[in-house]
């Protein structure tokens, strides 16, 4: 796969990530509130100087002249409270308002030390430049206004300010982290992708259940019904697993059906699509079987196998259709008189173990869009096969609604090579 990346495939993978982007955005702001609150907007005064005519070629020189070391020094003793003259020099700003009027303008704690730093800067800076001794020579400058009324800067138009850009700054900095979190997992989105890495079709995509606790199970496996969209998914699904002719409505006591569906443990989305498949096989009129057994993740289905133990207890609205068995290590009974038995198998997907899993007549694996790499996928998929339980398709949990691809032809490593037409003869 090319290392690089375009501006949309930036923005999807920054969208597939937008906990993060939308996380560093609110740090962002909290940031930039913090700032402005610990550092306040401070009250700032202007005194105004008038030069002769005779100094306008100079009034460059001036402004820095104004806000020198020299001048601040002579204007310390004046300011009250008194001032070190670094601060000073962080407080006061010499500008250029006209070609003969010079603009000192000063920060202070209090609106009285504003206006005394204004005023004294100013006669400091009228003293300096009267001396004959001076840098530009002698010149006869004046106080034109003398600061009075201090001005204090909103402190809401700050906290706009700085939230808006530490806003911006977060959310890209956040945008960034995003795009090289999802490069570097190289987590598998679309569709086209995962039957590439499984090597098998993509038979339906459907949201699945996140149920939290033995009540979410139970409530899963009694009163799960899909959208028509989602059925005729499942119901696909069904086909490719043998049982067209159970769907059509032909029965037989000879027909059974097994399907395993195989998650990795990391993936807890997909470990509720073998339970809404058997609950939706139930509300058809099947006689399904759900059967847990032993779990190389036995902590990934300790909610489903409590549900599972409570519901073979209690009366339910499909026990007539839907049967569950919780099988214990060694145990490979299972329910007789179903016609399709979902096996439910939870697998680590760094070490894969298949081999001492219940056989079925088919395999199928379930993935969560993002959930797993394409290392992760193919090593389940040749482990499987290696057991002689080849994958015959994925259904994939909660798919990107930025996907378009389907993942019905899954492509091997060679397909991109072109190949050309021949003439028969």
């Amino acid at each position: 796969m090319s290392e690089q990346l375009d501006l949309r495939g930036f923005m999807r993978m920054a969208w597939r990530h937008k906990a993060i982007v939308m996380a560093a955005a609110l740090l962002g702001l909290l940031a930039g509130l913090g700032f402005t609150l610990l550092k306040p907007p401070l009250p700032t005064s202007n005194a105004l100087v008038l030069l002769p005519p005779s100094a306008t070629r100079f009034i460059g020189t001036q402004v820095v002249i104004a806000a020198s070391d020299p001048v601040l020094a002579g204007a310390m003793h004046a300011v009250r409270p008194p001032v070190s003259l670094q601060a000073l020099r962080n407080n006061v700003k010499a500008t250029r308002l006209t070609s003969t009027i010079v603009s000192i303008t000063a920060k202070g704690i209090t609106a009285e030390q504003a206006e005394s730093t204004a005023n004294a800067v100013a006669e400091s800076y009228v003293d300096y430049v009267g001396r004959n001794n001076s840098a530009v020579g002698k010149v006869q400058a004046e106080v034109l206004s003398v600061a009075t009324h201090a001005r204090l800067g909103s402190l809401r138009i700050r906290l706009l300010i700085s939230g808006g850009i530490g806003v911006l700054l977060g959310a890209l900095i956040g945008t960034i982290t995003a795009v090289a979190f999802g490069r570097n997992r190289r987590l598998l989105r679309d569709r086209d992708e995962i039957a590439a890495a499984t090597g098998a079709p993509v038979l339906a995509s459907i949201p699945a259940r996140h149920p939290s606790g033995v009540d979410g199970w139970a409530m899963l496996l009694e009163q799960y019904e899909p959208d028509v969209v989602h059925a005729t998914g499942l119901g696909r699904v069904l086909q490719r697993v043998g049982l067209a002719r159970v769907l059509s409505g032909e029965r037989g006591d000879d027909f059974r059906s097994s399907l395993q569906v195989v998650s990795l443990a990391s993936d807890s989305g997909a470990l509720a699509l073998g339970p809404q498949l058997a609950a939706f096989a139930a509300s058809l009129g099947i006689p399904t079987a759900l059967v847990i057994g032993s779990q190389q993740e036995a902590r990934a289905t300790a909610g489903l196998r409590a549900a599972c133990e409570t519901i073979l207890d209690a009366p339910s609205r499909r026990s007539s259709y839907l049967q569950v068995s919780v099988l214990r290590d060694g145990d490979g009974s299972r329910p007789r008189t179903a016609v399709l038995t979902v096996v439910v198998c939870v697998v680590d997907g760094r070490a894969p173990r298949v081999a001492d899993i219940m056989p079925t007549t088919a395999t199928l694996l379930a993935v969560s869009a993002g959930a797993a790499t394409s290392e992760q996928l193919a090593r389940v998929a040749a482990r499987c096969a290696a057991a002689g339980r080849r994958v015959a398709g994925v259904v994939v949990a909660d798919p990107d609604s930025a996907d378009q691809t389907t993942g019905r032809h899954p492509q091997g490593p060679g397909s991109a090579t072109l190949v050309l037409p021949t003439r028969v003869t």
